[in-house]
């Protein structure tokens, strides 16, 4: 990792931070023959593909009751790390449910026109939770919980098989409170869920974080079930100025790198001097950690890197164009930065707000879209997981206040009947 001056990045570097690939494209052939025998084939195909894909002979596919035995097994100090970050997930998520509601939307003397807007939620659920090089019971709450929370009648989890399944994630489906949990990973497990087999019952949407296998799957089954949206490797933006602390913009790049080595991890500051610390720390920390390898791969790749900017003006532009899955502000001002700021995933403001925090256990979601997906959509929410419907009342003094618009307005689309339909009523 090198600082680089960000007005001199020529096109192929700023294509480079701006076009970040999740590499969905280079698999989805693959994906959608895998997608094709699931559905086809049903629990024959999820078996021989985790026995050539994850290496493991699965036997029951429905592992639902491992999950309660693990809670019981792991160890205490865990079982409360797991519960409390599920306490404020769901606290947060509860904010989040929306009310019916129905007002009058007529004047004074022209009757009664009532609208309204309604909520219900979806039936089936089908959650992600990725395994591969590291476990993450996180992602489970982060799932799980917001579908609980609106309503969800059943929420499935898919996890990756293997000899033997990881106690804390399935612990962590156990505190969600999952309804059933199916040991199948990767795009095979994505089209169980959408699909359903023989084991895996069929959900309407399908959640949740995972590699590009699982990614092109979501894309692959789209349309037919509903996703939340696709997303690549983790990626980080951290906008500092002169009076931020190295060691702690460090700690947070390290921290996202590690997740994969196509990970981005960025930052861009007006000061030289921070510029450089951050350089130096980051080496000293990524030296240090346990996944030392992914972490400088991460690092070494062309989306990642320090920029100097010639102001935090730039900074702030820099930032609103990359829109980031996570933008963490250190940086004296941080608000009047953030008000100048639309998109982002997730915001962490404060050098005492490190991205781990909302990862775990502050309460907010971090299933988040990554590629700039922040300029079109926000996180996982309890709105991901219900539908609203529109209800409306007229009665005949309101109907034949608007009956000139409705009836001009349809003619002119040449749809005679409909306004028949409102003259039937108004004996016209």
């Amino acid at each position: 990792m090198e600082v680089r001056e960000l007005a001199g990045l020529g096109p192929d570097a700023r294509r480079a931070f701006f076009e970040r690939d999740a590499g969905v494209a280079e698999v989805r052939a693959d994906v959608r023959d895998i997608v094709e025998r699931v559905r086809t084939e049903g629990d024959v195909a999820l078996r021989d593909f985790s026995r050539e894909f994850d290496d493991v002979e699965v036997g029951n596919i429905d592992v639902t009751d491992a999950a309660e035995r693990a809670y019981d097994e792991i160890d205490d100090d865990v079982r409360e790390a797991i519960e409390t970050a599920a306490a404020n997930i769901r606290e947060f998520h509860e904010r989040q449910v929306p009310e019916d509601w129905r007002e009058d939307f007529s004047g004074d003397d022209s009757g009664t026109r009532e609208l309204g807007r309604r909520y219900r939620p979806l039936e089936r659920v089908g959650v992600y939770a990725p395994g591969g090089t590291a476990a993450y019971p996180s992602s489970v709450l982060m799932g799980v919980i917001p579908a609980k929370v609106a309503g969800v009648e059943h929420v499935a989890v898919a996890t990756p098989p293997a000899e033997t399944m990881n106690p804390v994630t399935l612990a962590a489906m156990h505190v969600a409170d999952v309804d059933a949990v199916y040991s199948v990973g990767g795009a095979q497990g994505i089209a169980a869920l959408a699909y359903g087999t023989e084991t895996v019952n069929a959900v309407q949407k399908v959640v949740g974080p995972g590699n590009k296998w699982v990614t092109a799957a979501k894309a692959e089954v789209r349309g037919d079930v509903d996703i939340d949206f696709l997303a690549g490797p983790s990626e980080i933006l951290v906008v500092a100025d002169e009076t931020a602390d190295p060691r702690f913009v460090a700690s947070d790049l390290v921290a996202q790198a590690e997740h994969d080595p196509n990970a981005s991890v960025v930052a861009v500051t007006d000061d030289e001097e921070v510029a450089d610390a951050i350089v130096a720390e980051v080496e000293t920390q990524a030296a240090e950690r346990d996944r030392t390898e992914t972490i400088e791969a991460a690092l070494e790749n062309d989306a990642s890197g320090v920029l100097l900017a010639r102001s935090m003006s730039e900074a702030v532009l820099f930032a609103e164009e990359y829109a980031a899955e996570h933008l963490s502000i250190q940086a004296d001002d941080d608000e009047a930065l953030l008000d100048r700021i639309d998109s982002a995933g997730s915001v962490f403001l404060g050098p005492y707000t490190p991205v781990a925090a909302g990862d775990y256990a502050s309460g907010t979601n971090h299933v988040l879209p990554t590629g700039a997906g922040a300029k079109r959509q926000g996180g996982l929410s309890v709105d991901h997981f219900v539908r609203s419907t529109t209800v409306q009342r007229l009665d005949e003094a309101a109907l034949a206040d608007l009956s000139e618009t409705i009836t001009t307005l349809a003619e002119a689309e040449g749809l005679d009947a409909h306004a028949e339909s409102v003259r039937e009523r108004l004996g016209e």
